[in-house]
């Protein structure tokens, strides 16, 4: 039972006995606004002083995806409801916090497949399918997080339903539960007890259960004083990573993208249908909703299949001939420290049977040297900016070969690579590359003609042989790993880890280079980002080859946001 709550059960109202798939969808509209309305507390809980406290926005989009999907759902059908709920929740997802919501999401839409409403006990039940799924999407589940605070809520209901059938005080007292193990997660996991703040996902899926209760009781209402309309929730339609030729004539120019609404759809016979139109083809979903994506001729012709079928929404048809008219320029350059400069290798295009890599990449610098490198697709995204699944996945789809290598770069996109590799039916490995360094020394050691486990592999074991180092501005004021932090201060970080803080630029170079024992490296590349010169970056580069003259010392463009200096050392 849990502490400090009431064991007598208030009395019943029958309208609360069972919920059916019209409740469903305006308690999740309601856990949506109540999100949006409290999702910047949740990104002030970031551990480390850096900026890239985005858990509650990543939360929100995958809330406002998952919404999206259902807002013009009018099914009373509980089952669907959640299933689709779960779909739009699970492609829309960003952020490690934002995958687990999902799958949040579907655990809970397994449990109710196929039942019109849902009682006390079904809810009891779907919760603990719910922490289940959460955990098994993980591959190291780790305590004092969203994870322990589901597990909570889920034993919770267990016991709630045993006194009472009305959902609203089984919301109640799940509710109190979680909120119960949110105070916890300082004392299972250290590192928030060091920075004194709760787990952020924790306290996201905190906000999402009580604006759903909020609604049950009628505190919270859908038409008045909500912080969003429902008419603004639309979620843009992500970059996609099209299958373009680097020169001449497309033989299927237009990207068409539509969202095909209907009944007994059958998804392998519109797959089928689609897929001979044209190429670069996507098709998920189930018997009511379709997502569309593919490359043709003619825009009519896949657009005109859909409506035979039923309801098309969420149109978009780009010209991908004219677009890659547009932004065909001159080769990248890449500048030394000494302002030599040279043009990087041009692109190699992928064919099929070879191994093709996908990576996310935070600037427009960066993402040249990815391509330089021989990455086939890069998908935009890092600090602040993670990609969705879907983003990823229309990126592995778009590749003319069924071998697809993921460099997420950041560890806050592992999940979403992951779920995106569970959706595709290519061969998909992710390489949990943490840093854009690591990202450039993996593809060193890629071959896309070789074997692909071999060449996972390699480059997964060419990941440690780099040092990263960062450097930008603190968000707040912390004392972590016995760094003491003002906020405003420059900051360095080596391979993640927090060790340098002060007011003068060369004072953090200094020790970030030591912490990343520069004495044992050969050459350092530094990656500026876009509120930086050359003529400051080069200063930079000075300062490294003064202290270490042995070094060579290469000075790149990245173009990353927030974060001035990227360094990578081999």
């Amino acid at each position: 039972m849990t502490q400090n709550s009431s064991s007598d059960a208030p009395p019943t109202d029958r309208k609360w006995l069972q919920c059916n798939g019209q409740q469903l969808r305006k308690m999740a509209h309601a856990g949506l606004l109540w999100l949006e309305q409290n999702h910047e507390k949740v990104n002030a809980l970031n551990v480390f002083p850096v900026p890239d406290g985005d858990t509650g926005t990543n939360m929100l989009l995958t809330m406002r995806s998952a919404y999206k999907q259902i807002q013009d759902n009018h099914t009373t059908h509980v089952g669907k409801m959640a299933g689709d709920l779960s779909y739009g929740a699970l492609m829309g997802a960003r952020g490690n916090s934002g995958v687990i919501l999902s799958q949040i999401w579907r655990g809970l839409a397994k449990s109710l497949k196929g039942k019109e409403t849902f009682n006390a006990d079904d809810l009891a039940d779907a919760l603990q399918q719910a922490a289940d799924t959460a955990y098994g999407g993980v591959m190291k589940p780790v305590e004092g997080t969203i994870l322990t605070v589901i597990r909570a809520g889920a034993d919770e209901a267990s016991n709630a339903v045993l006194i009472t059938k009305d959902l609203r005080f089984l919301l109640a007292r799940v509710l109190e539960r979680c909120e119960q193990a949110l105070e916890k997660t300082p004392d299972l996991l250290p590192v928030l007890k060091q920075a004194g703040v709760v787990d952020s996902g924790g306290q996201g899926l905190v906000y999402i259960l009580e604006g759903m209760l909020r609604y049950a009781k009628g505190q919270l209402s859908l038409e008045s004083g909500a912080p969003t309309a429902v008419a603004s929730l639309a979620v843009a339609a992500p970059a996609q990573a099209h299958a373009v030729p680097e020169g001449g004539e497309l033989e299927n120019p237009y990207d068409v993208q539509f969202i095909l609404m209907g009944e007994n759809l059958d998804v392998a016979e519109v797959r089928q249908r689609i897929d001979a139109m044209g190429d670069s083809t996507v098709v998920v979903g189930d018997e009511t909703t379709i997502k569309v994506h593919i490359h043709v001729k003619n825009p009519g012709e896949p657009l005109s299949y859909g409506i035979s079928l039923g309801r098309i929404t969420d149109v978009v048809v780009e010209n991908m001939q004219l677009q890659m008219e547009e932004i065909v320029g001159g080769p990248a350059t890449a500048v030394s420290g000494n302002g030599f400069s040279a043009p990087l290798a041009p692109v190699t295009a992928v064919e099929p049977g070879q191994i093709a890599v996908i990576a996310v990449a935070p600037g427009k610098g960066l993402a040249s040297i990815f391509k330089s490198l021989g990455v086939a697709r890069v998908v935009d995204g890092g600090q602040t900016n993670n990609p969705s699944t879907e983003e990823i996945f229309q990126a592995i789809q778009s590749v003319p070969t069924d071998k697809v290598i993921i460099l997420p770069n950041n560890k806050n996109i592992f999940l979403a690579s992951e779920a995106a590799r569970d959706l595709s039916p290519k061969q998909v490995k992710v390489i949990t590359t943490r840093t854009i360094p690591q990202g450039f020394n993996a593809m060193l050691y890629h071959q896309p003609d070789g074997d692909l486990a071999a060449v996972a592999a390699a480059m997964t074991d060419a990941i440690e042989q780099v040092a990263t180092g960062e450097i930008t501005r603190a968000t707040r004021s912390v004392t972590l790993d016995g760094v003491e932090v003002n906020e405003g201060e420059i900051i360095g970080l080596v391979n993640g880890r927090l060790c340098a803080s002060g007011p003068l630029l060369p004072d953090v170079l200094e020790q970030v280079l030591a912490a990343m024992e520069m004495e044992e490296r050969e050459l350092v590349s530094l990656y500026y980002g876009q509120d930086v010169t050359l003529e400051e970056s080069d200063q930079v580069a000075a300062q490294i080859q003064t202290l270490y003259p042995d070094a060579e010392v290469e000075v790149l463009p990245g173009g990353q946001a927030h974060y001035f200096y990227i360094l990578g050392a081999e």
